[in-house]
């Protein structure tokens, strides 16, 4: 099989794989127990009123015809209004994601930058007390949930020494003129230190221990005895020729990775109280708005799905080795 029928067969997979998702969404908010219209229905209206209410979002229709208008308008991006606000669910989602964007690709960046540079390290030095020290570091960073880590953080540095903010992502009455003018303020800094902070611990695991491992593989290559004895230093055959060839799985672990960190998002907001878009997710599931869920939940799968099909397609362009037979 050649490279066109992989990304064929890939890319059907992918369109199969949005359906199956789109399908498990619409059924799942439909069989929970409860009323969605509670919150945009009066028990002050008269029955005729509520009725215009329920049909103006397409609630007294079959639940055939409900699926079948959902996934037409999935197919066009379309999420509907939402019951709580009766803004379009783009708009929402518009509001919410680029702030989750910005603390996600931070702490992503970061974890990323120093992870790679442990794991580097303690593949070279293998046997050392520097190598324990970092496994036992990442091991600690991927097993302890981050929202523990996230209150721990809020409770010693933020209602004990005072030194970090202990919600949002702006101090009140804080007015910026534009969403970059907000990023790139001190107060806007000093508010995504903190989750930042403690998504990178988490995230710098999993790509200190790929490395680390792809390292002892690399180093025992007999490319790396021809570097020793053309004499060149060390630090140049650590850096130049042992880490640039063991960076490989980093490369395609990162676009995955970087989609569970998106869709990830969830808990650390809802501890920092970040307005991005895993916390609305949690609020509109909470009061039961269909569409806002609906809407966020599909974008968040989405933004996994999609980087998991790039990672397999740039796998095989970044490692000739890599066949499609």
């Amino acid at each position: 099989m050649g490279k066109a029928s992989f990304v064929i067969r890939r890319s059907l997979q992918l369109v199969v794989t949005f359906w199956a998702v789109g399908t498990v969404l619409f059924s799942l908010f439909r069989l929970m127990p409860g009323d969605p219209t509670s919150y945009v229905v009066s028990s002050q209206m008269t029955q005729e009123a509520r009725q215009k209410i329920i049909a103006s979002y397409g609630l007294d229709e079959p639940m055939h015809v409900q699926y079948i208008k959902f996934m037409e308008n999935l197919v066009q991006l379309e999420f509907g209004q939402s019951f709580h606000s009766n803004q379009p669910v783009k708009q929402v989602i518009a509001t919410y994601l680029p702030n989750t964007l910005v603390l996600m690709l931070t702490a992503f960046i970061v974890a990323y930058a120093i992870g790679i540079t442990l794991g580097v390290l303690s593949g070279w030095y293998r046997g050392s007390r520097f190598e324990r020290s970092t496994v036992i570091t990442a091991l600690t960073a991927r097993s302890v949930p981050t929202f523990y880590v996230g209150l721990i953080v809020l409770w010693i540095f933020g209602a004990g020494l005072g030194v970090i903010p202990m919600s949002g992502m702006t101090s009140l009455g804080t007015q910026n003129a534009g969403f970059w003018q907000m990023v790139f303020s001190l107060d806007f800094l000093h508010h995504l230190a903190a989750p930042a902070a403690v998504l990178g611990f988490y995230y710098m695991g999993y790509p200190l221990l790929i490395m680390r491992s792809s390292m002892l593989e690399v180093l025992s290559e007999d490319f790396i005895d021809v570097c020793r004895a053309k004499g060149l230093k060390e630090r140049t055959i650590m850096f130049k020729h042992a880490a640039r060839n063991a960076l490989l799985p980093i490369v395609t672990a990162a676009a995955i990775a970087l989609g569970y960190a998106v869709g990830g998002s969830v808990l650390i907001e809802t501890v920092f109280a970040w307005p991005g878009i895993g916390r609305e997710m949690v609020r509109a599931v909470l009061r039961r708005d269909f569409p806002v869920a609906q809407g966020t939940f599909m974008v968040l799968a989405a933004t996994i799905i999609i980087l998991n099909f790039l990672a397999d397609l740039a796998y095989g362009y970044l490692d000739p080795r890599v066949t499609y037979d």
